[in-house]
């Protein structure tokens, strides 16, 4: 009868865990409209504000008009991953109401135009992801180690690569 018990229990625990582990992503997905609402920071483009190895998390909640100041996560043609600045310049074009938007990391010397896809200038409202809605300092050093292994083995033991690069948690 006690092995039966313990059976019992071991099997509703792993069961509890399983739907946990399938289940709060998807609620996070809900509850913030993004696909990963949480990231490590894997680079040093927006110290000090916000610190290589912080985690960062993310919503897509907000029908308000982007603004000057605000971080947003965007993706870029070319790169497998999102990345993280702060926008820097939002202009609407007086005849068709477009929106544009320049971004650019607090710690690079220039706007992330050079990020963007080939001829891209200005990024769009569908080009942004998400809105950063705040971080947590050192949270994401788990992902940071993770990255840098992985491009250790891609890269024969070098760590450094062109491109700036996010895991997603």
């Amino acid at each position: 009868m006690k092995i039966r018990h313990v059976l019992t229990q071991s099997i509703t625990f792993l069961v509890m865990v399983v739907a946990l582990l399938v289940l709060v992503p998807e609620g996070m997905m809900l509850a913030t409209g993004v696909k990963s609402p949480a990231m490590s920071v894997l680079s040093e483009s927006m110290e000090p504000a916000i610190k290589k190895g912080d985690m960062v998390f993310v919503h897509n909640m907000s029908n308000e008009p982007f603004r000057e100041g605000e971080v947003v996560l965007f993706k870029v043609d070319g790169f497998e991953h999102p990345i993280v600045h702060r926008v820097i310049k939002v202009y609407e074009h007086r005849d068709t109401g477009e929106i544009r938007i320049l971004t650019k990391g607090d710690n690079n010397s220039m706007d992330d135009r050079f990020l963007y896809a080939s001829g891209q200038l200005w990024l769009q409202p569908h080009d942004i992801i998400g809105r950063v809605a705040g971080y947590l300092p050192y949270a994401g050093w788990p992902g940071v180690f993770i990255s840098e292994a992985y491009k250790m083995l891609l890269n024969g033991g070098s760590t450094t690569t062109p491109e700036v690069l996010w895991v997603t948690m």
